[in-house]
Protein backbone atom coordinates (compact mmCIF):
# COMPACT_ATOMS: atom_id res chain seq x y z
CA UNK A 1 0.00 0.00 0.00
CA UNK A 2 1.30 3.46 -0.94
CA UNK A 3 1.46 5.98 1.87
CA UNK A 4 1.55 9.72 1.25
CA UNK A 5 2.00 12.62 3.65
CA UNK A 6 -0.03 15.71 2.70
CA UNK A 7 0.39 19.13 4.31
CA UNK A 8 -2.99 20.86 4.62
CA UNK A 9 -2.73 24.66 4.73
CA UNK A 10 -6.31 25.67 5.52
CA UNK A 11 -5.68 29.37 4.93
CA UNK A 12 -8.00 32.26 5.66
CA UNK A 13 -11.62 33.23 5.08
CA UNK A 14 -13.51 30.37 3.44
CA UNK A 15 -10.33 28.26 3.35
CA UNK A 16 -11.11 26.05 6.38
CA UNK A 17 -14.70 25.50 5.17
CA UNK A 18 -13.77 24.22 1.73
CA UNK A 19 -10.74 22.30 3.05
CA UNK A 20 -13.10 20.17 5.18
CA UNK A 21 -14.84 19.04 1.99
CA UNK A 22 -11.52 18.22 0.33
CA UNK A 23 -10.63 16.05 3.34
CA UNK A 24 -13.91 14.13 2.93
CA UNK A 25 -12.91 13.29 -0.62
CA UNK A 26 -9.35 12.31 0.35
CA UNK A 27 -10.70 10.00 3.06
CA UNK A 28 -12.97 8.24 0.56
CA UNK A 29 -10.18 7.99 -2.02
CA UNK A 30 -8.03 6.25 0.62
CA UNK A 31 -10.91 3.94 1.48
CA UNK A 32 -11.46 3.01 -2.18
CA UNK A 33 -7.84 2.54 -3.23
CA UNK A 34 -4.70 0.84 -2.00
CA UNK A 35 -3.38 4.07 -0.54
CA UNK A 36 -3.23 5.87 2.78
CA UNK A 37 -2.96 9.59 3.40
CA UNK A 38 -1.40 11.20 6.44
CA UNK A 39 -3.11 14.60 6.60
CA UNK A 40 -1.30 17.24 8.64
CA UNK A 41 -2.87 20.67 9.17
CA UNK A 42 -0.50 23.63 9.46
CA UNK A 43 -1.07 27.39 9.90
CA UNK A 44 -0.51 29.55 6.83
CA UNK A 45 -1.61 33.05 5.86
CA UNK A 46 -3.08 35.90 7.87
CA UNK A 47 -4.35 33.60 10.60
CA UNK A 48 -0.86 32.18 10.98
CA UNK A 49 0.55 35.70 11.34
CA UNK A 50 -1.80 36.55 14.21
CA UNK A 51 -1.29 33.13 15.83
CA UNK A 52 2.44 32.61 15.29
CA UNK A 53 3.85 36.01 14.35
CA UNK A 54 4.61 34.96 10.76
CA UNK A 55 2.34 34.02 7.82
CA UNK A 56 4.62 31.07 6.91
CA UNK A 57 5.96 29.99 10.30
CA UNK A 58 8.89 27.63 10.76
CA UNK A 59 6.74 24.73 11.95
CA UNK A 60 4.68 24.98 8.77
CA UNK A 61 7.83 25.09 6.65
CA UNK A 62 9.02 21.88 8.33
CA UNK A 63 5.71 20.13 7.72
CA UNK A 64 5.74 21.18 4.08
CA UNK A 65 9.37 20.11 3.68
CA UNK A 66 8.48 16.60 4.85
CA UNK A 67 5.23 16.29 2.88
CA UNK A 68 4.83 14.46 -0.42
CA UNK A 69 2.43 17.19 -1.59
CA UNK A 70 0.82 20.33 -0.25
CA UNK A 71 -2.88 21.21 -0.41
CA UNK A 72 -3.38 24.92 0.21
CA UNK A 73 -6.52 26.92 0.87
CA UNK A 74 -6.98 30.56 -0.16
CA UNK A 75 -5.33 33.25 1.95
CA UNK A 76 -5.77 36.96 2.63
CA UNK A 77 -8.02 39.45 4.40
CA UNK A 78 -10.18 42.34 3.31
CA UNK A 79 -8.48 45.66 2.65
CA UNK A 80 -9.04 47.15 6.09
CA UNK A 81 -7.99 44.07 8.04
CA UNK A 82 -4.89 43.70 5.86
CA UNK A 83 -3.68 47.03 7.26
CA UNK A 84 -3.27 45.33 10.65
CA UNK A 85 -0.37 43.32 9.22
CA UNK A 86 2.96 44.89 8.17
CA UNK A 87 3.21 45.15 4.38
CA UNK A 88 5.98 42.58 4.00
CA UNK A 89 4.16 40.14 6.29
CA UNK A 90 0.83 40.31 4.48
CA UNK A 91 -0.06 36.79 3.30
CA UNK A 92 0.71 37.19 -0.39
CA UNK A 93 4.18 38.67 0.19
CA UNK A 94 5.02 36.94 3.45
CA UNK A 95 3.64 33.46 2.76
CA UNK A 96 2.60 32.76 -0.83
CA UNK A 97 5.66 34.07 -2.69
CA UNK A 98 8.05 32.44 -0.16
CA UNK A 99 6.17 29.13 -0.61
CA UNK A 100 6.72 29.30 -4.36
CA UNK A 101 10.33 30.32 -3.94
CA UNK A 102 11.09 27.63 -1.34
CA UNK A 103 9.92 24.78 -3.57
CA UNK A 104 10.67 26.42 -6.92
CA UNK A 105 7.16 25.67 -8.18
CA UNK A 106 7.77 27.29 -11.53
CA UNK A 107 4.94 25.65 -13.49
CA UNK A 108 1.40 26.73 -12.68
CA UNK A 109 -1.41 24.73 -14.34
CA UNK A 110 -4.85 26.35 -14.38
CA UNK A 111 -7.54 24.42 -16.25
CA UNK A 112 -10.29 26.62 -17.70
CA UNK A 113 -12.85 23.86 -18.11
CA UNK A 114 -16.60 24.05 -18.55
CA UNK A 115 -18.48 21.17 -20.20
CA UNK A 116 -21.49 22.04 -22.31
CA UNK A 117 -23.84 20.72 -19.61
CA UNK A 118 -22.58 23.44 -17.24
CA UNK A 119 -22.59 26.24 -19.82
CA UNK A 120 -25.30 28.07 -17.88
CA UNK A 121 -22.62 29.21 -15.40
CA UNK A 122 -20.83 31.25 -18.05
CA UNK A 123 -21.72 34.84 -18.94
CA UNK A 124 -20.80 34.06 -22.55
CA UNK A 125 -23.46 33.32 -25.16
CA UNK A 126 -24.23 29.69 -25.94
CA UNK A 127 -23.01 30.05 -29.52
CA UNK A 128 -19.62 31.25 -28.25
CA UNK A 129 -19.28 28.39 -25.75
CA UNK A 130 -20.27 25.82 -28.35
CA UNK A 131 -19.48 22.31 -27.13
CA UNK A 132 -17.79 23.65 -24.02
CA UNK A 133 -14.55 25.31 -22.90
CA UNK A 134 -11.40 23.28 -22.33
CA UNK A 135 -8.17 25.30 -22.01
CA UNK A 136 -5.02 24.65 -20.00
CA UNK A 137 -3.25 27.85 -18.99
CA UNK A 138 0.39 27.30 -18.06
CA UNK A 139 1.91 30.20 -16.16
CA UNK A 140 5.56 30.67 -15.23
CA UNK A 141 5.30 31.17 -11.49
CA UNK A 142 8.63 32.13 -9.92
CA UNK A 143 10.11 34.78 -12.21
CA UNK A 144 9.26 38.08 -13.81
CA UNK A 145 8.02 41.23 -12.14
CA UNK A 146 6.70 39.50 -9.02
CA UNK A 147 10.12 38.16 -8.04
CA UNK A 148 12.40 40.93 -9.35
CA UNK A 149 14.26 43.49 -7.25
CA UNK A 150 11.94 45.99 -5.56
CA UNK A 151 12.82 49.43 -4.28
CA UNK A 152 10.88 52.33 -2.83
CA UNK A 153 12.18 55.70 -1.81
CA UNK A 154 12.19 59.45 -2.21
CA UNK A 155 14.30 61.35 -4.72
CA UNK A 156 16.53 64.28 -3.82
CA UNK A 157 13.70 66.50 -5.05
CA UNK A 158 11.30 64.90 -2.56
CA UNK A 159 9.37 62.81 -5.10
CA UNK A 160 8.26 59.38 -3.91
CA UNK A 161 9.08 56.55 -6.30
CA UNK A 162 8.85 52.80 -6.67
CA UNK A 163 11.04 50.55 -8.82
CA UNK A 164 10.25 46.91 -9.63
CA UNK A 165 12.38 44.88 -12.00
CA UNK A 166 11.12 42.35 -14.54
CA UNK A 167 13.77 39.67 -15.00
CA UNK A 168 13.90 36.37 -16.90
CA UNK A 169 16.79 34.28 -18.10
CA UNK A 170 16.79 31.61 -20.77
CA UNK A 171 16.94 28.77 -18.22
CA UNK A 172 13.69 29.91 -16.61
CA UNK A 173 11.99 30.31 -19.97
CA UNK A 174 13.25 27.01 -21.36
CA UNK A 175 11.97 24.92 -18.47
CA UNK A 176 8.43 26.34 -18.64
CA UNK A 177 8.54 25.99 -22.42
CA UNK A 178 9.30 22.28 -22.07
CA UNK A 179 6.36 21.89 -19.67
CA UNK A 180 4.08 23.68 -22.15
CA UNK A 181 5.18 21.65 -25.17
CA UNK A 182 4.93 18.39 -23.25
CA UNK A 183 1.41 19.31 -22.19
CA UNK A 184 0.46 20.23 -25.75
CA UNK A 185 1.75 16.85 -26.94
CA UNK A 186 -0.77 15.15 -24.63
CA UNK A 187 -3.65 17.25 -25.92
CA UNK A 188 -4.31 18.76 -29.37
CA UNK A 189 -0.66 19.55 -30.23
CA UNK A 190 -1.36 23.27 -30.49
CA UNK A 191 0.42 25.76 -28.23
CA UNK A 192 -0.43 29.46 -27.99
CA UNK A 193 2.54 31.46 -26.73
CA UNK A 194 1.31 34.67 -25.10
CA UNK A 195 3.69 37.64 -25.15
CA UNK A 196 4.10 41.41 -25.58
CA UNK A 197 7.19 41.52 -27.77
CA UNK A 198 6.11 44.70 -29.56
CA UNK A 199 6.86 46.55 -26.29
CA UNK A 200 8.76 44.35 -23.84
CA UNK A 201 12.28 43.08 -24.55
CA UNK A 202 11.66 40.33 -22.01
CA UNK A 203 9.06 38.97 -24.44
CA UNK A 204 11.57 39.07 -27.31
CA UNK A 205 13.85 36.70 -25.39
CA UNK A 206 10.83 34.67 -24.28
CA UNK A 207 9.71 34.16 -27.89
CA UNK A 208 13.22 33.29 -29.06
CA UNK A 209 13.60 30.55 -26.46
CA UNK A 210 10.07 29.26 -27.17
CA UNK A 211 10.98 28.87 -30.83
CA UNK A 212 14.23 27.09 -29.93
CA UNK A 213 12.45 24.60 -27.68
CA UNK A 214 9.74 24.16 -30.31
CA UNK A 215 12.30 22.64 -32.67
CA UNK A 216 12.33 19.59 -30.38
CA UNK A 217 8.54 19.24 -30.76
CA UNK A 218 7.88 19.32 -34.51
CA UNK A 219 4.41 17.83 -34.02
CA UNK A 220 3.27 20.85 -32.00
CA UNK A 221 2.05 23.90 -33.88
CA UNK A 222 3.09 27.02 -31.99
CA UNK A 223 1.15 30.23 -32.46
CA UNK A 224 2.39 33.53 -31.03
CA UNK A 225 -0.26 35.98 -29.88
CA UNK A 226 -0.04 39.32 -28.09
CA UNK A 227 -1.42 39.28 -24.58
CA UNK A 228 -4.04 41.96 -25.23
CA UNK A 229 -5.30 40.09 -28.30
CA UNK A 230 -5.42 36.89 -26.25
CA UNK A 231 -7.57 38.61 -23.65
CA UNK A 232 -10.00 39.64 -26.37
CA UNK A 233 -10.16 36.18 -27.97
CA UNK A 234 -10.77 34.52 -24.60
CA UNK A 235 -14.09 36.33 -24.57
CA UNK A 236 -14.92 36.23 -28.27
CA UNK A 237 -13.69 32.77 -29.23
CA UNK A 238 -12.28 30.68 -26.33
CA UNK A 239 -12.53 27.58 -28.49
CA UNK A 240 -9.49 28.65 -30.50
CA UNK A 241 -7.25 27.91 -27.49
CA UNK A 242 -6.10 24.59 -26.08
CA UNK A 243 -2.78 25.09 -24.25
CA UNK A 244 -1.62 28.63 -23.48
CA UNK A 245 1.79 29.47 -21.97
CA UNK A 246 2.85 32.84 -20.60
CA UNK A 247 5.02 34.71 -18.11
CA UNK A 248 4.04 35.32 -14.51
CA UNK A 249 2.00 38.52 -14.57
CA UNK A 250 0.25 37.74 -17.86
CA UNK A 251 -0.69 34.36 -16.39
CA UNK A 252 -2.06 35.92 -13.23
CA UNK A 253 -4.34 38.22 -15.20
CA UNK A 254 -5.45 35.90 -18.02
CA UNK A 255 -6.15 32.94 -15.74
CA UNK A 256 -8.44 35.16 -13.67
CA UNK A 257 -10.13 36.18 -16.90
CA UNK A 258 -10.46 32.47 -17.58
CA UNK A 259 -12.40 32.18 -14.33
CA UNK A 260 -14.56 35.04 -15.53
CA UNK A 261 -15.58 33.29 -18.73
CA UNK A 262 -16.47 30.20 -16.68
CA UNK A 263 -18.66 32.34 -14.47
CA UNK A 264 -16.54 32.17 -11.33
CA UNK A 265 -12.99 31.55 -10.11
CA UNK A 266 -14.77 29.08 -7.82
CA UNK A 267 -14.72 26.73 -10.80
CA UNK A 268 -10.93 26.85 -11.26
CA UNK A 269 -8.50 24.69 -9.27
CA UNK A 270 -4.77 24.84 -9.93
CA UNK A 271 -1.47 23.01 -9.55
CA UNK A 272 1.87 24.67 -8.81
CA UNK A 273 4.62 22.23 -9.72
CA UNK A 274 8.37 22.19 -9.24
CA UNK A 275 10.94 19.50 -9.92
CA UNK A 276 10.73 18.09 -6.38
CA UNK A 277 7.52 19.39 -4.81
CA UNK A 278 4.07 20.61 -5.78
CA UNK A 279 1.26 22.41 -4.08
CA UNK A 280 -2.37 22.55 -5.13
CA UNK A 281 -4.82 25.36 -4.49
CA UNK A 282 -8.01 27.07 -5.66
CA UNK A 283 -7.32 29.99 -7.98
CA UNK A 284 -9.74 32.23 -6.09
CA UNK A 285 -9.28 34.32 -2.99
CA UNK A 286 -10.40 33.82 0.59
CA UNK A 287 -13.76 35.61 0.12
CA UNK A 288 -13.86 37.11 3.64
CA UNK A 289 -17.31 38.58 2.93
CA UNK A 290 -18.90 35.11 2.92
CA UNK A 291 -16.55 33.36 5.37
CA UNK A 292 -18.39 31.41 8.07
CA UNK A 293 -21.67 31.27 6.14
CA UNK A 294 -21.04 27.83 4.59
CA UNK A 295 -22.17 29.00 1.17
CA UNK A 296 -18.79 28.77 -0.60
CA UNK A 297 -18.61 26.10 -3.28
CA UNK A 298 -15.73 23.64 -2.65
CA UNK A 299 -15.41 22.72 -6.37
CA UNK A 300 -12.03 24.41 -6.84
CA UNK A 301 -10.66 22.90 -3.63
CA UNK A 302 -11.84 19.39 -4.51
CA UNK A 303 -10.64 19.94 -8.08
CA UNK A 304 -7.22 20.72 -6.65
CA UNK A 305 -7.38 17.33 -4.91
CA UNK A 306 -8.10 15.73 -8.30
CA UNK A 307 -5.07 17.45 -9.80
CA UNK A 308 -2.93 16.29 -6.88
CA UNK A 309 -4.09 12.70 -7.29
CA UNK A 310 -3.07 12.78 -10.94
CA UNK A 311 0.09 14.87 -10.92
CA UNK A 312 1.71 13.92 -7.59
CA UNK A 313 0.40 10.41 -6.96
CA UNK A 314 -0.20 9.00 -10.45
CA UNK A 315 -3.84 8.15 -9.68
CA UNK A 316 -5.15 9.26 -13.07
CA UNK A 317 -8.41 7.30 -13.14
CA UNK A 318 -9.42 8.23 -9.63
CA UNK A 319 -8.69 11.87 -10.49
CA UNK A 320 -11.11 11.57 -13.43
CA UNK A 321 -13.66 10.01 -11.08
CA UNK A 322 -13.41 12.99 -8.72
CA UNK A 323 -13.95 15.41 -11.62
CA UNK A 324 -16.95 13.40 -12.78
CA UNK A 325 -18.42 13.28 -9.27
CA UNK A 326 -18.15 17.05 -8.84
CA UNK A 327 -19.71 17.83 -12.19
CA UNK A 328 -22.54 15.38 -11.58
CA UNK A 329 -23.67 17.40 -8.56
CA UNK A 330 -24.15 20.45 -10.79
CA UNK A 331 -25.70 18.30 -13.52
CA UNK A 332 -28.22 16.99 -11.00
CA UNK A 333 -29.38 20.55 -10.40
CA UNK A 334 -27.59 21.50 -7.19
CA UNK A 335 -25.43 24.53 -6.47
CA UNK A 336 -24.28 26.80 -3.68
CA UNK A 337 -25.38 30.39 -3.21
CA UNK A 338 -22.01 31.87 -4.19
CA UNK A 339 -22.31 30.45 -7.71
CA UNK A 340 -26.04 30.65 -8.40
CA UNK A 341 -28.83 33.09 -7.65
CA UNK A 342 -32.26 32.23 -6.27
CA UNK A 343 -34.68 31.61 -9.12
CA UNK A 344 -31.99 30.21 -11.41
CA UNK A 345 -33.68 26.83 -11.48
CA UNK A 346 -31.24 25.01 -9.21
CA UNK A 347 -31.59 23.65 -5.70
CA UNK A 348 -29.45 25.61 -3.26
CA UNK A 349 -27.32 23.60 -0.84
CA UNK A 350 -24.58 24.61 1.55
CA UNK A 351 -20.86 23.84 1.49
CA UNK A 352 -20.97 20.58 3.51
CA UNK A 353 -23.95 19.32 1.53
CA UNK A 354 -22.12 19.88 -1.75
CA UNK A 355 -19.12 17.96 -0.42
CA UNK A 356 -21.39 15.16 0.77
CA UNK A 357 -22.97 14.85 -2.67
CA UNK A 358 -19.55 14.69 -4.30
CA UNK A 359 -18.59 11.89 -1.91
CA UNK A 360 -21.85 10.03 -2.59
CA UNK A 361 -21.33 10.32 -6.35
CA UNK A 362 -17.71 9.19 -6.10
CA UNK A 363 -18.68 6.20 -3.98
CA UNK A 364 -20.95 4.95 -6.78
CA UNK A 365 -18.21 5.03 -9.44
CA UNK A 366 -16.12 1.94 -10.22
CA UNK A 367 -12.93 1.62 -8.22
CA UNK A 368 -9.86 1.89 -10.47
CA UNK A 369 -8.21 -1.43 -11.16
Amino acid sequence: MNHYKIALLDGDGIGPEIMKEAVKVLNLVAERNKVSFELIHAPFGAGAYFECGHPFPEQTQKICDEADAILKGPIGLNHEDSKKIPVDMQPERGALLPLRRRYNTYANFRPVYLPKALAHFSPLKAEIIGDGIDIMIIRELVGGLYFGHKETGVTAEGVRFVKEVLEYDEIQIRRIAIVAFETAMKRKKVLHNIHKSNVLKSSVLWNTVMEEVGQDYPEVRIEHILVDAAATYLCLNPGRFDVMVMENMFGDILSDQGGGILGSLGLMPSACVGDNKAYYEPSHGSAPDIAGKNIANPYSMIGSVAMMLEMSFGMDQEAKNVWHAMQSVFADGYSTADLSKPGSGVTMINTPAFGDRVVDALRKLPVPA
